[in-house]
């Protein structure tokens, strides 16, 4: 599904500015009102994490500048670090080219994963003995 708003907006010129909440309002949210967001180590640029956010959770992370996701288990804001103290301080954030994903670059406290891992992708695959080795341990 092409945005028509950010396909208008494509042929700019570097550094031309938007309204943000323009541009929000024209992301594009799933049937369940959320979008994937990347969230990726301001330093290192490894990936740490997939989640997702809905509106709300993308403006508190703008207005607090933590990383606030919806979690579709527990159907419930989730602010990153709350519970455990590994926290996400927001970067720097981006949309892409088609306004349907989100990334987020961070400064994180602690593990990104919920196990204790550095980053949530720590099952590794191995292509050539067709096996996934865990990299890395949990807490």
């Amino acid at each position: 599904m092409k945005n028509d708003k950010l396909q208008a907006i494509e042929n700019c010129e570097h550094n031309t500015a938007f309204d943000l909440k323009e541009i929000i309002d024209s992301l594009i949210f799933n049937e369940q009102g959320l979008i994937p967001v990347i969230t990726q180590d301001a330093t290192s640029k490894d990936v740490l994490m997939f989640a997702w956010m809905n509106k709300l959770a993308l403006e508190q992370t703008i207005t607090s500048q933590r990383m606030v996701y919806w979690s579709r288990s527990r159907r419930e804001l989730w602010k990153k670090g709350e519970s455990s103290g590994h926290i996400q301080k927001l970067v720097s954030m981006s949309f892409d080219c088609d306004g349907d994903a989100i990334l987020c670059e961070v400064n994180q406290t602690g593990g990104a994963c919920h196990t204790g891992r550095p980053d949530c992708f720590y099952l590794k695959v191995d292509t050539e003995n067709q096996k996934v080795i865990i990299q890395g341990n949990a807490k």
